[in-house]
Parts: C-alpha cells; structure tokens; sequence
C-alpha cells in the first residue's frame, strides 16, 4: 500500500462531509475493477443522482399528476414552484430570498439578463452605451447569445478575455458578460474585482455561475453582482437538463425590462390581457409554463444541501484538488500531461484540466476502467470534483489508473 494510499484512507475518516455520499446513487465496487471502482469526477457536466428524487419524481407523477391532476398548481404548489425552489438555491450562491427565478434553460436565461442589462442602462435618446463585452473564453453559447442580444439590441459585441475586461471598459460599454469559472481550464476569475471594475465604469455586470454554483461560495448580494444565470444540473444535481435559473438583484427589480415577456410573469396571469404588465419581484424572470417534473425533482434533489455549508465545500473541494494534482505529479512521468488549472486556491474553480497529447483515447480508456471524466477537444482531460460524493480514496485511485493508462498507451 502506498503512502498516498494510506493518506487518502485517513482523509476520508476525517471529512466531515463523508455521510453526504450516501445520499447519492453511485456505483459499487462490483460494477468496476476493484481499483477504480465508481471514480465518478464529472459532476461538472452531470451531478450523481441524489436519492431522493426517484421517490419524489414518482410521487410527482402518480399521485400529483396522476391523481390530482390540474388541481396540484394549488394544492401542490406547482405555481409558487419557481421562486420557491429560487430560494431554496439562494443560499448557494450568497443571495437573499425572493431575487432568484427558477425555469428554462441557461441559454434562455443568458438572453434575459443580457438584453435586460442593456435595458438597465439605456435612456431615451441616448446611444451612447452601444458596447456589450463577452468572455472571449466563454462557452460557446454564451458568445452566441451575446452576439444574438448585441444585434437586438443595436449594440457592438467586443469579445475579451477576463483578465482585460478593466482595461477594454468605456463609457460605450453597456454590460459584461462573464463567467465565473472557465469550463475548460477551472480557472476562477475575480468575481469580486471585475463586478466593481465593471459598475465603475456604470455598466451592468452578467455572471454565468454554471461551473462554481454548489462548488465555491459566490456572494452575489455581498458583490453586488447585477444580474447572474446558472445552471442546476452540474454540481447541484439536479438531473439532465433540469431548469436554470436567473437572479435578479433586488433593488434592479423594478427596472428589469425582459425581453421574453410571457403568461407567466404578467402581474394577473390569469387576467388574459392584452397588454402586457410585469409582475413584481424577480417574478418577472419568468416566461411560460414552468416544467414540472423536472424542477420538482430538481427541488428534492437540493435537498441534500441540508445542513451543509458552501463553505465546507469548498475546503474540500480545494483539498481534493490538491491531493489530486500531488497523486497525479506523484504517479504520473514527468511531461506526460501538464495542468492547465491554476495552483493557486483563489483561482482555482472545483475542477482539474490536464493536457494531455492523446487525451481522447486517454479519456475513453478511463472510462472502461470506470474511472469516468471528460474530454474537450482538441487535448484537454477535464475531472470534476464534486465534494458531496467525491473521496479522498477516489481521487488517488484515479491518479493512479491515469497513470496506469498512460504507461499501457505508451508501452
């Protein structure tokens, strides 16, 4: 047994998250080779399946729907659905109740705010705010739906990376689209600085939380972050394709001018108007009719959040990626696969990202082996560490499968 073998024994025995990993579906060591059993790190593209859900889901569908049918938008509570489940996220992210609307998809959600913050900012005859700023870096649809609200909006889109966001800033910039933890690298930007940089030069900040929301704290209210989209399925698991949801500061709420106004956020929805009146609150986020049965089995799958800290998450999310980065220097031959996350803990998101010059097969061979991450073209492994069922003893143990394979591929 190595020694960072036994170290990664006496790291689970005494993480104070440990019980959390029983309150998911996970494999067992039957299902895999003995070595490598149920190594799941890629809960930043699909959280595990909390156990909850299967009953709830089941529930939903049998006796709410099946049973009660129309009456569960009241007796069930599938109307308040939204802003309830919103709440419940709130404290994930650093947010005050009521500023936060569960529904639709990220994408979706992206546009709003978008559209919305360039709405914050513009005055009648005044053309001067005619910049919206993109993360170069961003995930693909980002860029797209920026260019698609610039073009709504009669504004220019400027792609820049995070660390020139100060720099590239003016009195033409409108808003900043960012996000707070690159999907590639698990680099993590400076929420905090940018979202001031960004006021000061009195444009409306846009986050995207999609790869730090129930990974690290984000302290929206504490920030004064404007508007901010994410979504449910990574690393709150909350299934494929569960609602994202958008959050709306309070004290914006009155002026946040949707560009998807519907049905559902009309402050008489049943009153079949033809003009339209926003309701109040972050309410007017919404859009159509919400889906149900994935967003209540996205409200029973948070329920593994009770009792944890965000917090506490985070000091192991960290831990693990350290022992992790240490395992992988420890097991694997030098100049094999090199980092691409910082080692730094204030930019480092819940994710490791290795280079690697085969990573594709790499990534499938990991795989068979049970050890399950991903791949990004054109040489990236990406391994997400979820700290709610993510070991000790899983991390060192698919470092060492890493190597394993690497060495096979090589031999």
């Amino acid at each position: 047994m190595s020694e960072l073998t036994v170290r990664a024994a006496e790291l689970d025995a005494a993480d104070e998250l440990a019980g959390t990993r029983k309150q998911f579906v996970l494999d067992t060591v039957s299902d895999h080779a003995a070595d490598a059993a149920g190594v799941y790190l890629d809960g930043n593209s699909l959280g595990a399946l909390p156990t909850a859900v299967p009953g709830r889901v089941d529930d939903v569908v049998r006796r709410q729907w099946g049973a009660l049918r129309i009456r569960s938008w009241d007796e069930s509570g599938w109307w308040t659905a939204p802003e309830r489940i919103g709440d419940r996220i709130a404290p994930l992210v650093g947010a005050a109740a009521g500023q936060i609307v569960v529904g639709d998809s990220t994408s979706v959600n992206v546009f709003k705010a978008l559209v919305g913050a360039v709405r914050l900012v513009s005055k009648p005859g005044d053309e001067t705010r005619d910049e919206i700023l993109v993360d170069a870096t961003t995930f693909p649809t980002d860029g797209y739906i920026a260019g698609s609200a610039a073009r709504m909006t009669g504004c220019t889109l400027r792609p820049v990376t995070p660390a020139e966001v100060p720099g590239a800033l003016s009195a033409r910039t409108a808003a900043v689209l960012l996000n707070h933890v690159d999907y590639r690298t698990g680099r993590l930007h400076d929420l905090p600085s940018l979202t001031a940089a960004v006021h000061a030069a009195g444009a409306v900040a846009v986050w995207d939380l999609c790869h730090s929301a129930g990974a690290l704290p984000v302290g929206l209210d504490e920030h004064g972050v404007d508007l901010a989209v994410g979504c449910t399925y990574k690393y709150l698991n909350g299934g494929p394709g569960s609602p994202a949801y958008l959050y709306v500061r309070q004290d914006l709420q009155d002026r946040f001018d949707s560009p998807l106004p519907g049905w559902n956020s009309h402050a008489e929805p049943f009153g079949m108007r033809d003009a339209y009146e926003p309701a109040s609150g972050a309410l007017r986020g919404r859009v159509g009719t919400p889906d149900i049965l994935s967003m209540l089995a996205l409200e029973a799958a948070l329920e593994v959040w009770d009792g944890v800290s965000i917090e506490a998450v985070r000091t192991k999310s960290l831990a693990l990626t350290d022992f992790f980065l240490e395992c992988v220097s420890a097991y694997v031959p030098q100049g094999r696969v090199e980092s691409l996350t910082p080692l730094a803990h204030e930019q480092r998101g819940s994710q490791v990202a290795l280079r690697c010059d085969d990573a594709g097969d790499v990534m499938k061979r990991l795989i068979e082996r049970g050890v399950v991450g991903d791949f990004r073209h054109p040489d990236v492994l990406r391994f997400g560490f979820t700290p709610l069922y993510v070991g000790f003893g899983d991390v060192e143990r698919a470092a060492r499968v890493l190597a394993e394979t690497l060495g096979d591929l090589a031999g």
